[in-house]
């Protein structure tokens, strides 16, 4: 009998490694897509309910694999019911966090690539809270598959994913990309290219990564500074790779796929948000395609800074609008249940660390 740390997880496969998998037990190939559909398509990760195939099939898949799933601890609810936070406990004892945002035409999840994050950004409870790991493929995916079949009972589907929560997708960015290949499979889920996104604290290699890859994934950057000399104290990659570099990989992205870029713009009382930040964002960004999202800051207790007043906020938009740059004004979805940008994973790291000091 294989060990429960032997079986593979058919998550973490992409197809072709499935079919040879199946072929590796001398079985046809075309069993290798029907085993894809279940799991995929008709979201089943009972081989029990696999009908169509063979009995023999079903107990070897169940002896040697499994199709992965996250166990939910906790689920809240915003008090508008459109923001629904999901923890779920990974097979090894970490907690990561899901976030369901649902729109007029469509419902949009918030993935986590890390448990915790290694960036230490200033202003985000995740980037405080440290860093344990990447996820696997088949953790990214399992998040997905989880509130696919969920919405599945209400007779909705996933539309859009965007990988905006715990930790940085590009320092992921194998396991990141597979899982999107797996759920983008025609066969599968069946989720388009431009319905993902992929948001960076400003990783040049994976931005040029982005600019060479067949699917054309959607780029968010969070820039949150005109300037390197602010960026280096508020976002601490940029010290790796400073704003001239990070625009130029944008302008390849943008060369390559034709799509515009979305910069995220954290506003913080005092430290980001004066006139004069908002002009040389506005030069910054001058004649780049792009669009820029302004959010003011999710207060937590790990973070130093306030929120910047909405007369700031008004006048900072009013700057950039005047300078020509596409604008919106974000209002974070799901503050009450800590599901804002910046504010994931606090409580359960805090919890898990807890429970590492104890076992």
């Amino acid at each position: 009998m294989t060990s429960t740390n032997d079986a593979i997880d058919l998550l973490n496969l992409s197809f072709d490694e499935l079919v040879a998998l199946v072929v590796s037990w001398e079985q046809p190939r075309f069993r290798a897509a029907q085993i894809w559909r279940w799991v995929y398509h008709t979201l089943t990760a009972d081989f029990g309910e696999m009908v169509n195939l063979p009995a023999a099939l079903r107990a070897q898949l169940a002896e040697h694999t499994y199709v992965g799933r996250l166990e939910p601890v906790d689920v809240a609810v915003s008090d508008d019911g459109l923001t629904e936070k999901t923890v779920f406990r990974t097979r090894d004892g970490h907690y990561i966090e899901t976030v369901l945002m649902r729109y007029t035409n469509r419902n949009t999840l918030c993935l986590s690539s890390q448990i915790g994050c290694a960036l230490g950004c200033v202003f985000c409870s995740t980037g405080q809270s440290g860093f344990a790991r990447d996820l696997s493929a088949g953790e990214i995916s399992a998040q997905v598959l989880h509130y696919a079949q969920k919405l599945a009972q209400q007779n909705a589907h996933v539309t859009n994913v965007v990988f905006m929560g715990m930790g940085e997708p590009m320092l992921n960015d194998e396991a990141v990309w597979r899982a999107i290949a797996n759920l983008n499979d025609r066969e599968g889920l069946a989720l388009g290219a431009r319905r993902f996104t992929i948001s960076t604290a400003g990783i040049v290699p994976g931005i040029e990564r982005m600019a060479r890859e067949a699917m054309e994934v959607g780029l968010a950057v969070s820039l949150h500074a005109p300037d390197n000399a602010l960026r280096n104290r508020i976002v601490p990659i940029n010290r790796r790779y400073a704003i001239e570099r990070l625009l130029e990989a944008c302008r390849r992205y943008i060369e390559r796929t034709g799509r515009r870029v979305t910069f995220e713009y954290i506003l913080m009382d005092g430290i980001n948000d004066s006139d004069e930040h908002a002009r040389r964002t506005a030069e910054l960004l001058r004649n780049l395609l792009c669009h820029v999202n302004l959010i003011p800051l999710n207060p937590s207790p790990a973070c130093p800074f306030r929120p910047s007043p909405r007369e700031r906020v008004m006048r900072f938009q009013e700057i950039l609008v005047n300078g020509r740059i596409q604008t919106t004004l974000r209002a974070s979805r799901g503050l009450e249940i800590e599901a804002g940008c910046g504010q994931l994973r606090e409580r359960y790291a805090k919890r898990s660390a807890e429970a590492g000091q104890h076992g």
